[in-house]
């Protein structure tokens, strides 16, 4: 491709000019992860998985994945499960809550939702699907998008069907991810099969999966024709590839990873909307997984386990600091 790629998509009323996405990834993209890369240039951020079952949301933990009103729009918010009505009326209650884009899961490849027909095993039944998808579209009047793989196992790979089958009963977006639930995340994503998919039908298409650098990112809208993204681990520890992605998609200029002080400035932002959600306790637990991804991207996980052992907001932010000053003083010694 020469020059500017094209790219991007509609949701409703809502425009993705980018056309990049953040994936929904449980117990990753919570709200200030969700900010971080909406401030790296992602178009849209999607909120974690929430279950269906409504009786389950009175936990902590699914009270914040729920939709926020004070977050930016359009808010998208995932909900899984299996039985059409109580997805039907998940879907009505999160909008009720303030979403504004129900996605569907039938991707994760998690044996907890698999093993209760979720996720990713409802592609083993076409007629569930059919029967979730006319009851959720139709319970909600707001853009209905879903998520899938390209099929149970390599044998049984049915993702144009589903499609098809999506696109009649009023989805508005399909995201595909590019292996089948047998693969989990092993070996490579294929994109054969979302470029059949994109031919299949009328509605966008997110490419989703492998996608780790700008030039991957223009390789598989090449081979796909897709309108959209979607990145989910490459993110981990490296928010700003979406800006990376975006100036090479259109302007085909490579973008260096931020200098240290602002990567300081993102992780320390990071950090403290971690504690602002969390709370001090459950703030410094999961910073400890978030710092993890930034000290391997910068060379440094060997340092993981020194920043695990501190037990304070103000001890984590103040090794931050100390630990980019000496990467930086590092890099001008080379």
């Amino acid at each position: 491709m020469n020059g500017k790629t094209q790219i991007g998509f509609s949701i409703g009323p809502y425009r993705i000019e980018n056309g990049l996405v953040l994936a929904p990834m449980a117990g990753i993209t919570d709200a200030p992860f969700r900010a971080l890369c909406r401030q790296q240039g992602a178009g849209l951020t999607v909120a974690e998985m929430v279950t269906a079952d409504q009786s389950l949301w009175h936990t902590r933990k699914s009270r914040l994945r729920l939709p926020h009103l004070d977050e930016p729009e359009p808010r998208m918010i995932q909900i899984a499960g299996a039985d059409p009505q109580m997805l039907a009326e998940a879907a009505k209650a999160n909008v009720d809550l303030g979403a504004q884009i129900i996605d569907i899961n039938m991707g994760c490849p998690a044996k907890k939702v698999c093993k209760k027909a979720a996720g990713s095993a409802l592609m083993r039944d076409p007629k569930l699907v059919e029967q979730i998808l006319h009851q959720v579209v139709r319970a909600v009047d707001v853009p209905v998008t879903l998520k899938m793989r390209t099929g149970w196992s390599p044998s049984e790979r049915n993702a144009v069907e589903i499609a098809r089958m999506a696109e009649q009963e009023g989805i508005q977006v399909l995201t595909v991810h590019g292996r089948t639930r047998e693969d989990k995340f092993q070996g490579e994503a294929e994109y054969a099969t979302l470029a059949e998919v994109v031919q299949a039908v009328g509605i966008p298409v997110i490419a989703n999966g492998d996608i780790t650098s700008a030039r991957k990112a223009e390789a598989v809208l090449k081979i796909t024709q897709a309108q959209g993204l979607m990145l989910g681990r490459a993110a981990q520890g490296r928010p700003w590839i979406f800006s990376q992605i975006e100036a090479y998609l259109q302007h085909q200029r490579d973008l260096d990873d931020p200098p240290l002080i602002q990567q300081q400035q993102m992780i320390r932002q990071h950090l403290q909307g971690l504690y602002a959600t969390y709370g001090d306790i459950m703030g410094v637990r999961i910073a400890r997984k978030h710092l993890g991804w930034y000290l391997k991207e910068q060379g440094q996980a060997h340092c993981r386990h020194a920043f695990n052992l501190l037990d304070s907001p103000e001890a984590q932010q103040l090794w931050v600091a100390e630990q980019m000053n000496l990467l930086q003083r590092m890099k001008h010694c080379d």
